[in-house]
């Protein structure tokens, strides 16, 4: 068994943690931390949880117990929680912030995207999670970046639920702002656009061309909706083929030929593709759920890899469908 510590365990992505690892074959819970909660039970803070466990939150962290902790504290916040803290030599970490995400200097974590950097992962102990839109994205472009052929500026708009946005109320998050609302924000400056430029460079190192991306908050709580284009000279058979080479080895990336709706991925690990093509432009629709794929389902994907167990294990879960 996998002994698992949470640290920073009320918010949304920890919930969604904790749902996934009780159902989990190999994984038992060892701590979770939450020093504005120690003493209150889990199930009173992630009430759907109400009679599937009986732990409470904690404020100790005993690392010496655990085999593998998960970050699941606010931007900015791991990186001063890995720099003030010491681990044993041979504790995982997997960060589900932006704060190791990007290259650079003295930064040993691995970009947690399996659809990438899958043989990595597995020889890993430090995991940087990839974020809930850059997750989307790159599994809409990944194909065509490995086989050199995004050759034409590309254009992103994507949607995505309240939940993104953290469990703390903001003003534009709260119900009555949101609820029959869709707005656009952080126009072509998303915190992702570096991590998914980051990757198409690393399968396509000579890509200069300009991204444009529009996020959009929708009206619904969780789930996102890409739907990206750039030029393309091939066919749309060539296209469908290219893109089911790439992922005949990942098992939760699934391309189809039916237009789908965001509701066949919420509450799983699964990534479905849909192409068209219009003139000399692929159109390319990816859909995720932003809290699982995008989030606590693709931390426990990595745990997986990590471990040596087949990365599914625990991930079984099944859409919402209606």
């Amino acid at each position: 068994m996998i002994k698992v510590g949470i640290i920073g365990g009320a918010g949304y992505t920890a919930g969604e943690l904790l749902r996934i690892l009780l159902n989990h074959p190999q994984a038992e819970i060892g701590f979770v931390q939450s020093t504005s909660n120690a003493g209150n039970l889990i199930s009173d803070v992630h009430i759907d949880l109400l009679g599937e466990t009986d732990i409470k939150f904690t404020d100790q962290m005993p690392f010496d117990e655990v085999d593998v902790i998960f970050l699941c504290m606010g931007h900015g916040k791991s990186i001063e929680f890995v720099e003030k803290n010491t681990f044993p030599q041979y504790l995982k970490i997997i960060d589900l912030s932006h704060d190791f995400r990007l290259k650079r200097e003295g930064n040993d974590f691995v970009y947690g995207l399996p659809e990438l950097n899958r043989e990595e992962i597995e020889s890993s102990e430090r995991i940087a999670n990839p974020g809930c839109f850059a997750t989307g994205i790159q599994l809409a472009l990944l194909p065509l970046a490995a086989n050199n052929l995004l050759q034409d500026e590309i254009h992103v708009q994507a949607i995505t639920g309240s939940t993104g946005a953290g469990q703390k109320p903001t003003a534009t998050s709260h119900f009555s702002w949101r609820s029959s609302n869709v707005s656009a924000y952080k126009i072509f400056e998303h915190q992702h656009e570096g991590e998914i430029i980051q990757s198409l460079k690393q399968l396509q190192p000579d890509f200069e061309k300009d991204f444009n991306f529009v996020p959009i908050r929708g009206n619904h709580t969780r789930g996102i909706f890409v739907a990206c284009y750039t030029k393309f000279d091939g066919s749309l058979e060539e296209g469908n083929e290219i893109y089911k080479d790439y992922y005949a080895d990942h098992p939760f990336v699934f391309v189809t030929d039916k237009n789908p709706g965001v509701k066949q991925v919420v509450n799983t690990n699964k990534g479905v593709i849909y192409l068209e093509k219009h003139g000399n432009k692929l159109v390319i629709i990816s859909l995720t759920d932003n809290l699982i794929k995008g989030a606590s389902g693709q931390a426990v994907q990595n745990m997986n890899l990590m471990f040596g167990l087949d990365e599914k294990t625990g991930l079984n879960l099944k859409p919402v469908a209606f």
